[in-house]
């Protein structure tokens, strides 16, 4: 596998990159107090002592590095966002900087932690396919509200049943591919983000394995271990390179690989649920033969919207019937409008 830095074996980079997660750090602990502060300022001078390393590295391969350290523009448009945006907010971003520490924000570790962590990566998967669950119910509703709104308009409009037609299968289509395109470009860059800092990780913890080890322990004594158990548990979790590298990359930046699923996977899921809510309110002029299309199109939209609010209360604990009612509510007011708007639009345009 290349190394992150092979390209570069004086330690530029690798100095660059522990300078740059110090002045992280040192942003980071100014808007916390507390264990958090100190967690921060401690990552700070670990992060600065592995830039040590890396310049150890660099004089004894005869590179040369800068005199100071200049964070770059992207350092300091995160250092900007950080006192004006939750942590919690700038995880994924924070995470991509290679600034860790962040399962901080998760909360405490329990006496139980290792047997949880055991676990854990189990417990991910369901979350993650709750979660596709989830988005294939949003896909379905956004796909039901987007065409039913379209049909409407142009309906509105006074255009013919052909026309309604050609504008809701390219409605579907449209939307469809939007959705799916978007969803494999997230996913893609999420995975592609969480691979390039595993491999970071990987070649640190080959090079300097006890101070990924002390910063780890650092992590569990700000959620509210001990010093001693702390240092114990981060022993234990990385004598095992695997099993050290899958914690690092878990507690240090907070990633998890298993709450991602395929891009292709994601895209295709995306693709199908925005397809087959799109298609309902577009049934009816599809089957023809009942001047009363429009209106079966209306109700069969209404009633997929119903039941696609009771199925998300399923996700919110609320009432089914409220959350049916309130999914109902906001797709009749969408092509309520879109309907009043196409009228507008084809009296003016002389339809």
């Amino acid at each position: 596998m290349t190394s992150p830095h092979q390209d570069n074996a004086d330690g530029l980079d690798g100095w660059r990159e522990e300078m740059s997660s110090a002045y992280l750090y040192r942003r980071l602990a100014a808007r916390e107090d507390g264990t958090r502060k100190t967690l921060f300022l401690d990552l700070a001078t670990a992060a600065e002592r592995q830039a040590g390393i890396w310049s150890d590295r660099a004089a004894t391969s005869g590179g040369a590095l800068p005199g100071s350290f200049t964070p770059t523009l992207r350092t300091r448009i995160v250092a900007w966002l950080i006192p004006r945006f939750n942590p919690r907010t700038l995880r994924p971003i924070l995470a991509a900087m290679k600034v860790r520490g962040l399962s901080v924000y998760r909360g405490p570790v329990g006496a139980t932690y290792s047997q949880e962590h055991v676990d854990e990566a189990g417990r991910h998967r369901g979350v993650s396919h709750g979660g596709n669950l989830r988005a294939a119910v949003f896909g379905v509703n956004d796909g039901l509200v987007s065409n039913a709104s379209l049909i409407l308009g142009v309906a509105g409009a006074g255009s013919d049943s052909r026309i309604i037609v050609l504008s809701g299968v390219a409605g579907l289509l449209a939307g469809a591919f939007s959705m799916a395109s978007g969803e494999y470009v997230s996913v893609r860059s999420q995975r592609e983000m969480y691979e390039h800092q595993i491999d970071l990780e990987r070649e640190e913890l080959n090079l300097y394995p006890q101070e990924e080890t002390d910063e780890l322990a650092l992590i569990y004594a700000a959620r509210g271990m001990s010093k001693e158990e702390a240092q114990r548990l981060a022993a234990s979790m990385t004598s095992n390179p695997e099993q050290a590298l899958d914690t690092l990359t878990r507690e240090e930046l907070g990633l998890n690989m298993d709450q991602l699923g395929s891009p292709w996977g994601a895209a295709s899921t995306s693709f199908l649920a925005f397809a087959v809510g799109a298609a309902i309110p577009l049934l009816p002029f599809l089957i023809g033969g009942s001047e009363y299309r429009l209106g079966w199109s209306v109700g069969l939209a209404g009633a997929a919207l119903f039941g696609v609010g009771c199925a998300l209360s399923l996700f919110s604990g609320r009432s089914a019937l409220l959350s049916g009612l309130r999914m109902l509510s906001i797709g009749a007011a969408a092509g309520a409008a879109t309907y009043l708007i196409g009228t507008l639009l084809g009296v003016n345009l002389g339809n």
